[in-house]
């Protein structure tokens, strides 16, 4: 390469900027990406069963702790600022977004996602200890399930989750696609 020739690095963003933003974005490691339009409505029936299936485990055990959110920005820091379909946080907070690690992360992929559930979320959420990781997709109809063992994900066919050392819940998420498909 020629010394003379300059070297293009895109900007990097940080949370202040993404605050000023227009649109659905998130920002991933000082990267901007652009959110898709508004989710099909497959997607948005499979967000609310599982919201609603989860939302009612939650209220009729209050000792937990948890609550389920729907599209809240998690920041998880300067740099990095995500919105998973729905999560399930366990402890109070103030903000109007989150800034520690939830529980349990619910994606619902499709085509146009399906990359960076699959790969970038998948090693952010398990880097910052989310011990749940959801990932349903959308055009098979499929879902998977990865649990947080020694800093990494191992895939398993769980339906009880273990939120905190005082909270178990049973959520059939296997079974969800089958609910609102027929």
């Amino acid at each position: 390469m020629n010394p003379s020739e300059k070297i293009f690095y895109p900007e990097l963003y940080n949370y202040k900027d993404y605050k000023l933003w227009e649109g659905n974005w998130e920002l991933i490691q000082g990267y901007p990406v652009a959110m898709s339009p508004s989710p099909k409505r497959i997607h948005q029936k499979f967000s609310q069963a599982f919201s609603r299936l989860a939302g009612n485990i939650l209220s009729e055990n209050k000792s937990c702790g948890c609550e389920i959110f729907y599209e809240l920005d998690w920041v998880v820091n300067d740099n990095t600022v995500v919105r998973p379909d729905c999560m399930i946080v366990c402890g109070e907070f103030k903000e109007d977004y989150l800034t520690v690690p939830p529980m349990l992360i619910l994606e619902i992929s499709s085509p146009s996602t399906a990359m960076v559930d699959r790969n970038t979320k998948h090693r952010l959420y398990e880097m910052y200890g989310v011990k749940y990781y959801i990932l349903a997709d959308s055009e098979k109809k499929t879902v998977e399930v990865f649990q947080l063992s020694d800093n990494k994900y191992k895939e398993t066919k769980t339906t009880t989750f273990l939120l905190t050392s005082s909270c178990s819940v049973e959520l059939d998420v296997f079974n969800l696609w089958e609910k609102i498909c027929s």
